[in-house]
């Protein structure tokens, strides 16, 4: 879902910027000392899940984790994604530094979203507890590959279709995401809720 260096149009770059940097802004001033292990591990995490490329149809789709950032660091997601993806940018080329920002944010945001959509129901810890981080990992994939989409769109009608591709290739992995955020959400919710935001 990184979107590709000489893409975009000025203007989607620059408005996707600002918003990661004030994301961050927020995340960096909510991280205490001792989360600073945690972001590190869902920030690797994150890193190494979406380096596994699937290819779908004539798009290559890959795991985000969002959600799970998202319940595990609410707004410290923000930094943590984005030293991720500045790692990949510089380590493999995926994604790039002019479009680090907006990939940044179209990530980052859906994931401190869902975090205050679905933090009520995960605080209770009853049974409705898996069914949230499912819904959590699901919607933040899916709003990810909606902005992202959305970004391609903006920069020109050229996109169309690529945007559409994209969009579509990552439908079968929402369901996977939500997967796996709700088993993750539930066993670090028994064994290490210290380590959760909510």
């Amino acid at each position: 879902m990184h979107i590709s260096e000489g893409v975009l149009s000025g203007p989607v770059l620059l408005g996707g910027a600002a918003l990661a940097a004030l994301g961050t802004t927020i995340g960096l001033k909510k991280i205490d000392y001792d989360q600073i292990m945690t972001v590190s591990i869902m920030s690797a995490a994150f890193f190494i899940a979406s380096l596994v490329h699937v290819p779908i149809g004539p798009a290559n789709a890959h795991l985000i984790l969002g959600g799970l950032l998202g319940v595990v660091l609410g707004w410290a997601a923000f930094p943590s994604i984005l030293v991720a993806l500045l790692l990949q940018s510089v380590l493999f080329q995926f994604g790039g530094l002019t479009v680090l920002g907006l990939n940044t944010f179209n990530m980052a945001a859906p994931a401190v979203l869902c975090f205050y959509l679905f933090r009520p129901m995960l605080a209770k810890g009853n049974g409705r507890r898996f069914m949230a981080a499912f819904g959590c990992g699901f919607l933040a994939m899916l709003l990810s590959a909606l902005l992202t989409a959305m970004s391609l769109t903006l920069s020109g009608e050229a996109f169309e279709n690529a945007a559409r591709a994209l969009f579509y290739a990552h439908l079968p992995l929402m369901v996977v995401e939500g997967v796996i955020t709700g088993f993750a959400y539930t066993f670090l919710a028994k064994v290490k809720p210290e380590a959760l935001a909510v």
